[in-house]
């Protein structure tokens, strides 16, 4: 599109020196212009949109290449815009070169055949051409239409190229993430829950300690939540699990608080991929508010939702504990940790945080990216 676009542009500046330089003639200067007024509205339009709207396309072809020559015929009669070569014949060539990128091999080819039976009634009405000065304009528009044509055909061919190596490349990356995350989960499996059942079954501990109960429901809980993650997305789309790196991050989180002693009832759905920095900020603004749970609220259990939505995530912390007022800037939990860890970290990487809370009412912890 830019590549035609400077094509017109140098007829442009060609006709207007031949206009500026010749005889004083309002009525050239106003053929110019409305050359040059059809161009503003195809390229314009064309910037607007990103592409050529064919219809601009076809107004081009028609007032530039065919009826502004027979209005030049007759108003003006012979001279340099109706000659061969002259100022205003030679808009065809980019008209034809527009065409051809943008309206189809059918549609180009009609473009063209009426910008050259245009040419050849002029031609045969005011300038009387010798054959060669007549071919040499057919030539010129041919040519033009060609490597228009040559040239669109070579970058659509190099843009797919391109998609499908980037396609490609996509594949492998997350292939390799997911390969990451799958050691990252046996590693922590192992560390954790193998463990723990290695432990209860060569009797170095005792299974009915409070202590040893409460680490199989905190290893119990991110089990289910780990199938969970790989199993939801395969019962809705049939694809592999997404968003494992976001979920890792986020799981961490809950994993954090519930060594605590926070019981926490995690639900992801849809968890996109995010990027790396944007995971993380979401995972310690999640920390956060789990930790304030923990803190403030007086209560054991603190519920983690997490959905994606087109473009974007939504996250929320709640728990049903003391609540407080969020009108007093006094209360701590309204202070620092909120302000700082939740709110500014959010802010940081273009999301939003929310805190709707009411004292006995528990309080409920909202953070969206992007906000």
């Amino acid at each position: 599109m830019k590549a035609v676009g400077l094509f017109r542009i140098a007829h442009l500046v060609y006709a207007a020196d031949v206009v500026a330089t010749g005889p004083s003639d309002w009525r050239s200067v106003g053929l110019l212009a409305a050359v040059g007024a059809v161009t503003l509205l195809l390229y314009g339009s064309a910037l607007l949109r990103g592409w050529f709207y064919p219809r601009w396309v076809w107004a081009d072809v028609l007032l530039t290449g065919c009826v502004f020559p027979w209005v030049a015929v007759v108003a003006i009669g012979e001279g340099p815009a109706v000659e061969p070569h002259g100022w205003l014949m030679v808009q065809a060539l980019s008209s034809a070169a527009a065409a051809v990128v943008a309206l189809g091999l059918r549609g180009a080819a009609w473009a063209v055949l009426l910008l050259l039976s245009t040419s050849l009634s002029v031609y045969e009405v005011v300038a009387r051409p010798t054959l060669p000065a007549l071919f040499d304009h057919f030539t010129a528009v041919v040519e033009a239409a060609a490597l228009a044509g040559a040239g669109w055909w070579y970058l659509r061919r190099q843009g797919s190229r391109l998609d499908l190596a980037q396609e490609r490349a996509v594949v492998a990356e997350t292939a390799r993430a997911r390969q990451a995350e799958r050691a990252a989960h046996h590693a922590a499996l192992h560390d954790t829950v193998l463990a723990t059942l290695t432990a209860i079954a060569a009797g170095r501990v005792d299974a009915n300690a409070p202590a040893v109960r409460d680490r199989c429901a905190r290893e119990a809980a991110y089990l289910r939540r780990l199938v969970q993650a790989y199993e939801e997305p395969h019962r809705h789309s049939g694809l592999p699990a997404p968003g494992m790196g976001t979920w890792a991050a986020l799981e961490e989180a809950a994993r954090a608080a519930e060594s605590l002693g926070l019981k926490v009832t995690a639900q992801y759905d849809a968890v996109p991929d995010l990027p790396r920095e944007v995971a993380h900020a979401l995972a310690a603004a999640v920390s956060e508010a789990l930790n304030n749970v923990h803190k403030h609220a007086q209560t054991p259990r603190a519920y983690l939702t997490v959905f994606g939505n087109a473009g974007g995530v939504e996250v929320a912390v709640a728990d049903r504990g003391i609540g407080f007022d969020t009108s007093d800037r006094s209360h701590r939990r309204a202070g620092t940790g909120l302000r700082r860890s939740v709110h500014g970290r959010m802010a940081a990487i273009g999301g939003r945080a929310e805190v709707d809370s009411r004292p006995g009412e528990g309080t409920v912890v909202e953070l969206r990216w992007p906000a």
